[in-house]
C-alpha cells in the first residue's frame, strides 16, 4: 500500500558545529495512508509540530527519511496544505481576498480565483462575508477563512498544527465537525497535531503517541474504531470513546507528567 506521508526512522536535531546538539525527535516511524486521519499528541515539548515541519519540508532531517506519495521530500512539500495555530491571513485583505490568493500566487485569473473564494466561504459557512477583513471577523470565523485559504487549493495532504487551540470550547467543537464534513467529502490524508487527547479521538482514525521530548519518540499508535460519520460532541459520550480514552491516557498521562517535572526542575535550575 502506498502512503501519503512516510516517515523513517526520522531524526532531527538543532545546533551544529560548536554548539549543543539538541535532538528533538529520534528515531521516528510513521505512515500515514492516503484518506486517513492521524492524530498526534503528546505534551510539550514531545516535538510534534517539529514532525509536522518535517512532513512539511520545512525541517529537513538530520538522520532518517520523509517521503510523500512514495517519492524522497526534496525541497517544500507542494502536494500538502498547511494550517497553523496562527491566523495566516492578510489583515489589509478581505476574507474572499485572502481566500483568492491561494490560487491566484499559481497562476489562476483573478476573476476565477474570487469567484471560486465566494463558494469556499459558502462551504465553510461564511456565505456574505466575503468584503469583511480579519478584523472584523470572530476568532473561529478567521479559522473558517483559514480553512478555505488551505482548502480551495485541493492539496492531497493535510498538516493542520494545533488549528483549533485558540478556540473555546464550544468553537472547538462546532470547528471540528465543520472539518469532519468537509474531509468526508474527499477523505485527504492528514495529519492533525494536538495538545487534546478529546479531539483527537473524536477527529482520527488513528492517535499516535509521543513522549517527553528532548529524544521524544512515537511511543503508542491506536486505532480509532469508532463508526462514521461522528458528531464530535455526541460521540464523546459513547461508551466506546471513553474506554479508548481510558486506555490511551493511560499511556499519554506518565509523559505529561514526565514534561512536568522536567519543567519544574529547569525553572529551578
Amino acid at each position: 500500500m502506498q502512503h501519503a506521508v512516510r516517515l523513517d526512522n526520522v531524526d532531527i536535531s538543532f545546533g551544529g558545529t560548536g554548539k549543543t546538539v539538541f535532538r528533538a525527535v529520534a528515531g521516528a516511524n510513521l505512515s500515514v495512508a492516503k484518506g486517513e486521519f492521524v492524530a498526534i499528541v503528546g505534551p510539550t515539548g514531545s516535538g510534534k509540530s517539529t514532525l509536522l515541519n518535517a512532513a512539511a519540508g520545512l525541517l529537513k532531517p538530520s538522520a532518517g527519511t520523509v517521503e510523500i506519495q512514495g517519492q524522497p521530500l526534496q525541497g517544500l512539500n507542494g502536494r500538502a496544505g498547511y494550517l497553523f495555530q496562527a491566523d495566516a491571513l492578510m489583515p489589509w485583505k478581505t476574507s474572499r481576498d485572502n481566500v483568492a490568493i491561494a490560487l491566484e500566487i499559481s497562476g489562476t485569473p483573478r476573476r476565477e480565483a474570487l469567484e471560486r473564494a465566494e463558494e469556499w466561504l459558502e462551504k465553510v459557512g461564511l456565505k456574505g462575508f466575503g468584503h469583511r477583513y480579519p478584523h472584523m471577523l470572530s476568532g473561529g470565523q478567521r479559522k473558517r477563512v483559514a480553512m478555505a485559504q488551505v482548502l480551495i487549493r485541493d492539496p492531497e495532504i493535510l498538516l493542520m498544527d494545533e488549528p483549533f487551540g485558540p478556540l473555546d470550547a464550544q468553537t472547538r467543537l462546532i470547528m471540528g465537525d465543520l472539518l469532519l464534513d468537509l474531509w468526508q467529502q474527499d477523505r485527504k490524508a492528514v495529519m492533525f497535531v494536538t495538545h487534546d487527547l478529546e479531539e483527537a479521538i473524536a477527529l482520527a482514525d488513528r492517535v499516535v503517541i509521543m513522549s517527553t521530548g528532548p529524544d521524544a519518540k512515537l511511543i503508542g499508535d491506536f486505532t480509532i474504531p469508532l463508526a462514521r460519520p461522528r458528531d464530535v460532541s455526541e460521540i464523546k459520550l459513547s461508551p466506546e470513546f471513553q474506554e479508548l480514552h481510558r486506555d490511551i491516557w493511560h499511556l499519554l498521562k506518565e509523559q505529561v507528567l514526565k514534561a512536568y517535572g522536567n519543567q519544574n526542575r529547569e525553572e529551578r535550575a
